[in-house]
């Protein structure tokens, strides 16, 4: 089976900037994107995050070292800050080695973040 190095995207969405808000829904979009797409640990290269302008309670990287990726390369930066764009959003690119192809990719958008991409399947 061959395999390829892939980018999967991940957006969620928070209430409040709370620590505590942040590291859950954060978890529970790196669980999501892990679960439908059946990746392995060992098979995540590294994680990029985003973030609004809005959060400063914690890093989403927090996080995820939180659920065991602490011995993945993950970085955090700072969202663009568009008029109109999500407010506390926090924006994950996974890259991955995979045996799926960009099409066979489940994308995964919760919370306030759904509508970003409608244009893709669940």
């Amino acid at each position: 089976m061959t395999t390829a190095v892939r980018a999967l995207r991940g957006a969620t969405t928070v209430d409040s900037d709370e620590a505590d808000q942040v590291r859950a829904r954060t978890v529970a979009l790196l669980q999501e994107m892990v679960e439908r797409n059946g990746i392995d640990h060992d098979d995540i290269i590294s994680v990029l995050f985003t973030a609004t302008d809005d959060i400063h309670s914690i890093f989403p990287a927090a996080a995820a070292r939180d659920i065991g990726f602490g011995d993945i390369p993950l970085i955090c930066a700072r969202e663009l800050d568009i008029v109109g764009s999500a407010p506390l959003c926090i924006r994950v690119l996974m890259h991955l080695s995979t045996s799926l192809s960009r099409s066979e990719l489940r994308h995964v958008y919760l919370e306030g973040a759904s509508g970003l991409r409608d244009d893709l399947p669940e």
